[in-house]
């Protein structure tokens, strides 16, 4: 969340920084933060007024009765106050919760290089796009979700019957696939990130402090008989692995990566992207994620933009990044580089990897603090993260950019190595299902 003393400092700044989003309820929310932030100091300033005063009421009770006198007026004012401060102190809290949960809604500030606008329209391309041919064939503009049906490796209609709309299934050499892609994506990360194997459902605390909450519940699967969630990214448990904890700086960068499988609830918008591998309810990922000092964030933005691309053009496929504007960043980006892919048989540039440095947004709301070597006090780590290889789009941007004019797909040269030897995805000699 926003650090509330830059409202009471520097409203104008965060004003202009917010003001940048293009969305006229993030000033109202904003607005409404300052209005509940002035009223609980004047609740502070009247309680500890209040509090003196008890105090001196107290002083001056006691020496009425030393001295045999009436002190039933003063005691009369001290119960007063002391009812007042009672409220008092009953509407800080009210105003504290309330304070707290509109910060919660309030998004980051974006970074000042990060471009203006106001939707995903306004993203702007940042290199690319590479590994482009001059052309593609047309075998090669066929859907992922007829080549995978006809290969028999993916299983969209079973994957239905067992579980409902909008989830799939890879069969035979598509999971062999899809598990060479993460086993692969772990392998070209191990060199400086930890593996974590975290759970896959997590607290509310702990999707709050990656800013999934409270905004995006209706986004997320929730168990409530155990007040736990799907995580949708493993983002979620990396960030909260140390929450709550001081850090020493000599200790940072902390890297972690995991593989885990990501639940969201999204449907996309009336079909669209709905097909085959697109958009589902479940995926697995690969996520590279870090804490840092604020002045080594950038240099380790590079560095997440560096690995994800080259895991991508390792495996031989065009693609590009793209700068997110102002208007289509998260909730608690700071700055954010997508990876995409294009895809021949879709016709569209798909989304494998979003690269985000979060400033000190999300360590803000799970408390992980770090101590400088030799100084007092401590400061908020910087947190970052990227998708190091998301499975559903790789995958079908693989079956369209490498599929074979007699429909056999060959499998990129980079994952040989995970495929138990297969080095082509062939095509059925009988029907099998």
């Amino acid at each position: 969340m926003i650090d509330v003393r830059l409202l009471r400092t520097q409203p104008d700044l965060v004003r202009n920084a917010l003001q940048r989003r293009a969305k006229p309820e993030v000033l109202e929310q904003l607005d409404h933060a300052i209005r509940l932030d002035v009223r609980l100091r004047d609740i502070v300033t009247e309680r500890d007024a209040a509090r003196a005063r008890i105090n001196d009421l107290s002083k001056e009770v006691g020496a009425l009765r030393r001295e045999k006198k009436d002190a039933e007026t003063l005691m009369s004012e001290s119960r007063a106050l002391g009812d007042r401060e009672k409220a008092l102190d009953e509407e800080y809290a009210q105003v504290e919760a309330v304070l707290r949960d509109v910060l919660l809604r309030i998004p980051n500030m974006p970074h000042p290089e990060v471009t203006d606008g106001t939707n995903s329209d306004d993203n702007v391309v940042a290199r690319g796009p590479l590994q482009m041919p001059e052309t593609f064939a047309d075998h090669q503009r066929v859907p992922h979700w007829e080549t995978g049906h006809a290969l028999g490796i993916l299983d969209s209609e079973r994957a239905v019957k067992i579980s409902g709309a909008m989830f799939t299934m890879q069969r035979g050499l598509g999971a062999t696939l899809a598990r060479a892609l993460c086993q692969y994506a772990l392998d070209r990360n191990a060199d400086a990130f930890e593996e974590i194997r975290p759970p896959s459902l997590v607290s509310s605390a702990t999707l709050t402090a990656t800013g999934q909450l409270p905004k995006f519940a209706d986004d997320a699967y929730n168990i409530g008989r155990d007040d736990l969630w799907c995580i949708p990214t493993a983002e979620a448990p990396l960030t909260s692995l140390h929450a709550g904890e001081i850090l020493d700086e000599s200790n940072l960068p902390v890297r972690l990566m995991a593989f885990s499988p990501c639940f969201r609830r999204e449907a996309g918008s009336a079909g669209r992207d709905t097909r085959g591998m697109l958009r589902s309810h479940e995926f697995d990922k690969v996520e590279i994620l870090a804490l840092t000092t604020p002045e080594s964030a950038p240099a380790m933005l590079e560095e997440f933009i560096e690995r994800v691309t080259s895991t991508i053009a390792s495996l031989g496929m065009p693609y590009r990044l793209l700068e997110i504007c102002t208007g289509d960043l998260g909730q608690s980006h700071h700055r954010s580089i997508d990876v995409e892919v294009y895809a021949p048989g879709c016709d569209q540039w798909l989304e494998v990897s979003s690269i985000s440095w979060f400033s000190d947004y999300q360590a803000r709301r799970g408390d992980i603090r770090f101590r400088r070597d030799g100084k007092k006090g401590t400061e908020f780590v910087h947190t970052l993260n990227a998708s190091a290889l998301a499975v559903p789009r790789v995958w079908a941007a693989i079956l369209e950019n490498f599929r074979n004019a007699d429909g056999s797909v060959t499998v990129p040269k980079a994952l040989h190595p995970y495929m138990r030897g297969a080095t082509l995805i062939p095509v059925p000699t009988a029907t099998a299902r």
